[in-house]
């Protein structure tokens, strides 16, 4: 499902409308591999009222501007979107090591910046779960198992500090209650048994909300945290819920 990667309040990404663009990269970003027959296209585009001409439209201008890949009325994800694919679903349940205390710290130490590459630099600590302690320091416990590259690496210097009250530290970064209060209604919303466009929309939602969970050590955690029980019903009702749209997307 299309989650922007646009950061807004508290590190929480916006879901994009559903246009015919976004409801076609949705579609495909779910399907191993990527890629479908434009008639499937317009039947999952129809679930949301979208006209066939509409997705038609979106579908060539998407190959226009290098989004979509086009073989014999078949259109899958650029290389590009492939890896977006991959890298969306590995943040879904990121690989987390034993905490030995430390944090991770990354300061802006490059030069004044250009907005452009402030709002990557945003974007991409997000992506990686770290929180602004303050206008240029970033922040988060040390358990995440990953590299850091590209603009991060480019504009902060990164290394390892402890801090003397990390329970303190945590609950000024992070708003535990309100990310666990939602994860707990979405666990009642996701329904294996819902119509596809509620499923496609609650797929979503949850995408959303797993891409901003902290991911933090179990001992800076409320013992009843349900990051681990949403990943595990996402799981579960995304496998059947694919079968289902699948199924209908490819219905003669």
């Amino acid at each position: 499902m299309v989650v922007s990667s646009g950061v807004t309040d508290r590190n929480l990404p916006a879901i994009q409308p559903m246009t015919a663009r976004n409801i076609v990269l949705s579609t495909l970003l779910g399907y191993h591999p990527p890629e479908l027959p434009i008639s499937a296209l317009v039947r999952v585009g129809a679930l949301f009222g979208i006209a066939e001409r509409a997705v038609r439209t979106a579908v060539s201008r998407m190959v226009s501007n290098g989004d979509l890949t086009a073989s014999d009325s078949v259109y899958g994800l650029a290389p590009r979107l492939v890896e977006r694919q991959a890298v969306q679903e590995a943040s879904l349940s990121p690989t987390m090591s034993d905490w030995d205390g430390t944090w991770e710290i990354a300061i802006v130490t490059s030069p004044p910046r250009p907005l452009a590459e402030r709002v990557a630099l945003r974007k991409s600590m997000g992506h990686l779960r770290f929180a602004e302690l303050r206008e240029g320091v970033w922040t988060r416990p040390a358990n995440l198992t990953r590299h850091h590259h590209g603009v991060i690496a480019e504009q902060c210097t990164v290394f390892r500090g402890r801090h003397d009250a990390d329970t303190a530290l945590v609950e000024s970064l992070w708003d535990l209650d309100v990310w666990a209060s939602e994860a707990h209604r979405l666990l009642g919303v996701i329904d294996p048994n819902s119509d596809l466009k509620s499923g496609f929309m609650a797929s979503a939602l949850v995408i959303r909300h797993l891409l901003v969970d902290p991911c933090l050590p179990p001992t800076l955690l409320p013992d009843d945290w349900p990051g681990d029980a949403l990943r595990r019903r996402y799981a579960e009702f995304i496998a059947t819920f694919a079968a289902r749209l699948r199924d209908y997307s490819q219905a003669a």
